[in-house]
C-alpha cells in the first residue's frame, strides 16, 4: 500500500513538472515581443501616455494591437505622436515612432510599423483548432501601467466560443460595413475567457501556455460600465479576438 502511494505521488510530480516548465518557457518566449503602445508629446506631463499593449509579429518591425487603443484624431491631442516602447538588449525601454499600416475596425485590430532595429516576433497560429476548455495565458500591462511597466501574465481557459459583433462607439461612425456587422452579416466568433484582464491589457497576446504561440488578442471593449467599476469590481470575464483575424490582417497588409 505504501509503495503504491509513493508511486502515485512521484508519478504526479513528474507529470506536473513538464507543465510548469512549459509555461515558464512560454513566458520567456513571448515576453520580449510584448510592447507598450501609447502617445508621446514633449510638452505633456507625463510625456508618454500608455494606451494599451501590443506584440511584435512578422519581420520584427510590426506590432498587432487593438484598433480602439489608437488615438482618435477627432477627440484627442493630434499633436501627440503614436509610439511603441520595447525592451532592448539591456532590458531598458526604448521608444520608437510608429505608424498605422493596416486597420480592421470590425475585429478591432490594428497593424503598426515601428522604426529602428527589428525585435523578436511571436509566432501567430491559426485559431481554428482552439476548443472550449483549452488552457490559455495572456500578457500585458494591467491597470494602465499602475503596477509598473513590466509585462504581467495571467492563466485561464477558453470558457466559451461565442458569436459577437463589436459595438460601434458612436452613431457618427456608422457606415455600410458597420451596419452589416450589427445586422449579423459581420458577426464573428470570439473567445470568452475565465481570466480577469484590466484596462491596459487591451491589445495583448493570448497565447498557448505550452508553446507560446499566439492564439488571439485581448479585447476590453466588451467591459460593462466605467473604467472605475472595471477596476474595483472586475467581472472575471475577458474576451479575445481569435488569431485567424490577425493572419487575415497580415495578409491584407502584404506581410508574410
Amino acid at each position: 500500500m505504501k509503495f503504491r502511494l509513493v508511486f502515485w505521488v512521484l508519478a504526479g510530480f513528474f507529470l506536473a513538472a513538464p507543465l510548469r516548465a512549459d509555461i515558464v518557457s512560454a513566458i520567456a518566449k513571448v515576453k520580449p515581443s510584448v510592447v507598450l503602445v501609447g502617445t508621446f508629446k514633449s510638452t505633456n506631463s507625463p510625456r508618454f501616455s500608455l494606451r494599451g499593449t501590443g506584440f511584435v509579429v512578422g519581420d520584427g518591425n510590426l506590432v498587432i494591437t487593438n484598433a480602439h487603443v489608437l488615438p482618435q484624431s477627432a477627440e484627442e491631442d493630434v499633436e501627440a505622436g503614436l509610439v511603441i516602447q520595447i525592451r532592448d538588449g539591456q532590458n531598458e525601454w526604448q521608444m520608437r515612432p510608429a505608424t498605422l499600416l493596416e486597420g480592421d475596425k470590425i475585429h478591432d485590430l490594428a497593424l503598426l510599423r515601428f522604426q529602428g532595429p527589428a525585435a523578436p516576433a511571436v509566432t501567430v497560429r491559426d485559431s481554428g483548432a482552439v476548443q472550449e476548455g483549452q488552457a490559455i495565458a495572456f500578457m500585458g500591462f494591467p491597470i494602465g501601467g499602475a503596477l509598473g511597466f513590466s509585462p504581467v501574465t495571467h492563466r485561464g481557459m477558453v470558457s466559451s466560443i461565442t458569436p459577437a459583433a463589436l459595438p460601434t462607439p458612436s452613431a457618427r461612425q456608422l457606415n455600410q460595413q458597420a451596419i452589416r456587422s450589427l445586422r449579423g452579416d459581420g458577426r464573428f466568433d470570439i473567445f470568452q475567457l475565465d481570466g480577469t484582464a484590466y484596462p491596459g491589457n487591451s491589445g495583448g497576446p493570448l497565447f498557448d501556455p505550452e508553446t507560446g504561440d499566439v492564439l488571439g488578442v485581448i479585447n476590453m471593449v466588451f467591459i460593462k460600465g466605467t473604467r472605475e467599476s472595471a477596476l474595483t469590481n472586475p467581472s472575471g470575464i475577458t474576451y479575445a479576438i481569435p488569431s485567424a483575424h490577425i493572419l487575415q490582417l497580415l495578409q491584407r497588409g502584404k506581410v508574410n
